[in-house]
């Protein structure tokens, strides 16, 4: 460089300036070269494009200028590029972008006929015209054209290149990309077709009109035989090949896409906008399958008027989505609303959450799995929970509570649980859509008061499901990491990331209680099946649960696997309630349907680790006292030893003929018979002895002892303290009665009732009275014959509230 600068200093001052000139337009000439290529060669917009784990088409939708135009794809069929090389340019892989061979061939034969009759443009150059849009063949163009190609080969490989023109070259009509062609024309993707058809596809470029219904097919099918024909002569296919790919047909009218899976694709467009084209974990012939499903079922359960349903497979260990059916297939009927995905829809959930609660008060040591927990009319406030079947059974184990979906004695677990803890814990384990404060919701959160999603719901069970399967590997230790969201995309995306992530401590459920919440899902009975699953060797363990909300509004059944968790709902996207959208008819039969589909696995490994033995009363459920007769040793959750005493059993003193109560005021100790005995509430009472046979209730105490009654005798079942009544009209136009009930312990008492001091009446054996209060505040009063009392304030309300 100096010996260039003294040797332009040496010169004349006019060679010299001369000079300067000369080497500052080359290097702006050189500058210019560098930047002349934009960083993005091709911004036009693309389709949106999903796939399955294994790289087939799902679904796609439509560019945003009406093409037909798949992202760019650096994977090129060798099919494809030995068939556009052999056709456009043969010398692709050795030129430097520009081709003086073919631009002098092209010009001698130009030159001979007196016009344009081909050209001269590499592979390289093509991919340059297409990125500038620019169609008008002319010298200047064809020397920017050279120049840029040149540029592009120095920045991109050849196989890159040769992607940029496969992503980007016409095909015909609004199709735009060998990826797109593809499945236009042949309805596979391009890695798929033969020779026949990759040949076909090669020559449209060179002039995309000739793929038309009806037009130019003798046209293309010789461009197509043509360049068969050198593929033989290059040895790329032998005469066979040759042969028989003649013979194949030519493409016809352009064919739908794949809609396989459109509400993920929707999900993902808004989701991830920047991008579009993704791999999903989604198995394809799985989500087909549960597809038409989903159609089979709808179609019958539209004639009650439900019009949509959705269905959710997750893959345990990994959390993936294995299928995305976000709702019925319906695209040409608006009124079905089929467009909304319903698994992203928050929906109210009914009881399809009970089982968290479950596990967390065994977690908690509130319970035992089989601790009886009240199941009388209970009001709370002004809430009044109901069972499904309108009945009470006094008192029910913890598991048959959660087996049958007992509303009563859930509400009861949560007035124990706290329903501000049971609100934290939803969102530790993943539920994402609790927008309203705890107090808000109350104790109607467990029964449908809130809303969630069926991706949140399916996470939740899938996350309690890996938490179960690591307790080995873990040794009994929790893993935050096991509690997380579902995903949608694989690995080959880039990495992938959660949207709701639960505290890295203190998560509320241990594994040993999901088991036992899991053993109790299990024996929920199966719809149409009568409990017979059980005789077959071959039938499949399912943990599953029903859901259905307030006025008949969704139906929900998620089902547990060691392998998969499914969730499915069932309704109408607007809200509409129907009779008979109840989760166990609608949503339950095609839960198993589903499962079906899945291969069947072995049930939950018994934990071996973070557990204890507990001694439990064996009728109460709860760890045994001093008085409980049947003690079993049994395996429980770790903190099984926090869980209170059974209070049901009491000693009791009978006399020598162990018929009647006594005291030691009126009995010789001597005479007496000591026995340990199950006594619940008169209220408890009054229903269980209903439904179980051999409750023996209290003996009365023996003539002169009556004194000596003590506990609680006699109890008010309705209403509840402070009750606020609505007494609605009958169908005659008259006011309604109110049934007020109440329980009392010993047989054959007689109960006197009043209304506020005014006698109305007496009971005996069955205790009801029906009455008409005039609205306002008032108290019930009942005394017995041996002077015991009770009372309860409530008020009628004058207009429904």
């Amino acid at each position: 460089m100096r010996n260039i600068l003294s040797t332009i200093s040496s010169k004349p001052k006019s060679l010299r300036t001369s000079t300067k000139i000369k080497l500052l337009i080359v290097a702006g000439l050189m500058i210019w070269f560098y930047f002349s290529l934009p960083k993005k060669l091709f911004n036009a917009p693309t389709s949106y494009v999903i796939e399955d784990k294994e790289g087939n088409l799902l679904n796609a939708t439509i560019a945003s200028d009406g093409q037909w135009r798949f992202p760019y794809n650096k994977n090129v069929p060798q099919k494809f590029i030995d068939c556009i090389t052999t056709f456009e340019d043969k010398r692709f892989f050795k030129h430097p972008g520009v081709d003086p061979v073919s631009i002098g061939r092209a010009v001698l034969k130009n030159i001979k006929n007196k016009g344009v009759v081909q050209g001269g443009s590499t592979l390289t150059m093509q991919v340059i015209r297409l990125s500038k849009k620019n169609d008008k063949r002319s010298i200047w163009n064809k020397l920017k054209e050279s120049i840029l190609a040149v540029r592009l080969e120095m920045s991109y490989s050849k196989k890159e290149i040769i992607a940029l023109y496969a992503s980007n070259a016409p095909f015909g009509s609004n199709v735009v990309g060998l990826d797109a062609a593809a499945w236009r024309y042949y309805g596979r993707s391009a890695d798929k077709l033969s020779w026949g058809e990759m040949a076909t596809l090669a020559v449209l470029p060179n002039a995309p009109a000739l793929v038309h219904p009806g037009k130019n097919r003798d046209v293309l099918l010789k461009k197509r035989n043509k360049l068969l024909d050198k593929l033989l002569e290059a040895g790329t296919i032998n005469q066979s090949s040759c042969e028989l790919a003649k013979l194949e047909a030519l493409p016809g009218q352009p064919l739908s896409l794949p809609q396989f899976a459109p509400h993920l694709l929707q999900r993902f467009k808004k989701e991830k906008p920047a991008i579009t084209k993704i791999k999903t974990t989604l198995d394809g012939a799985l989500q087909k399958n549960i597809a038409a499903i989903i159609q089979q079922h709808q179609a019958v359960l539209k004639g009650n008027g439900i019009n949509n349903a959705c269905a959710l497979v997750l893959d345990v260990e990994t959390g993936n989505a294995l299928a995305y059916v976000g709702n019925i297939y319906a695209p040409l009927n608006k009124e079905m609303e089929a467009d909304v995905d319903v698994i992203a829809a928050p929906r109210s959930p009914g009881s399809a959450l009970k089982p968290v609660l479950y596990a967390a008060a065994l977690s908690d040591g509130l319970i035992l799995p089989n601790s009886i927990i009240p199941d009388i009319p209970t009001q709370i406030g002004s809430y009044a929970p109901q069972n499904f079947d309108l009945g009470y059974d006094g008192a029910v184990p913890a598991n048959r509570a959660l087996a049958r979906s007992l509303n009563i004695p859930t509400v009861k677990l949560l007035q124990q649980y706290k329903y501000q803890r049971f609100y934290e814990t939803l969102q530790q384990c993943g539920l994402t859509t609790l927008n309203r404060s705890a107090d808000t919701y109350g104790l109607s959160l467990i029964l449908g008061g809130c809303e969630v999603t069926a991706w949140d719901m399916a996470a939740v069970y899938a996350s309690m499901a890996r938490t179960l399967n690591h307790q080995t590997k873990n040794h009994g230790k929790l893993d935050a990491k096991d509690f997380h969201a579902p995903n949608y995309r694989t690995t080959d995306d880039g990495p992938q990331t959660t949207d709701n992530k639960p505290p890295t401590t203190n998560l509320p459920l241990d594994a040993t209680s999901i088991y036992f919440t899991f053993q109790a899902m299990q024996e929920v009975m199966r719809p149409g099946e009568e409990g017979l699953w059980q005789q077959f060797t071959s039938s499949q363990k399912i943990a599953w649960k029903t859901g259905t909300s307030f006025g008949f509004r969704d139906g929900w059944a998620i089902g547990v696997t060691p392998k998969n968790v499914i969730a499915v709902w069932v309704g109408n996207t607007d809200g509409e309630g129907r009779p008979g959208l109840v989760g166990i008819q609608t949503a339950a039969p095609i839960l198993f349907d589903i499962f079906r589909l899945l291969p069947n696995t072995t049930w939950f490994e018994k934990p071996k680790y973070n557990f204890s033995f507990v001694p439990v009363c064996r009728q109460s459920g709860y760890r045994a006292n001093i008085d409980c007769p049947d003690v079993d040793t049994l395996f429980m959750p770790p903190n099984g030893l926090k869980v209170p005493q059974c209070v049901y059993h009491k000693m009791i003193h009978l006399d020598a003929t162990a018929t009647y109560r006594v005291t030691e005021q009126c009995e010789s100790p001597s005479n007496m018979q000591h026995k340990s005995w199950f006594v619940l509430s008169p209220a408890m009472e009054y229903y269980y002895k209903q439904k179980n046979a051999d409750y023996k209730v209290l003996p009365a105490f023996k003539p002169g002892c009556d004194f000596a009654e003590t506990g609680k005798v006699m109890e008010i079942i309705y209403p509840q303290p402070d009750a606020k009544i609505y007494v609605p009209l009958e169908i005659n136009g008259e006011k309604g009665k109110t049934v007020f009930s109440a329980a009392h312990r010993r047989s054959g008492a007689k109960i006197f009732w009043s209304l506020d001091d005014n006698f109305i009446g007496t009971t005996q054996n069955f205790h009801q009275m029906a009455l008409n209060p005039s609205p306002g505040k008032h108290i019930i009063t009942l005394v017995d014959e041996n002077g015991l009392s009770a009372s309860r304030p409530f008020e009628i309300l004058a207009k429904e509230h």
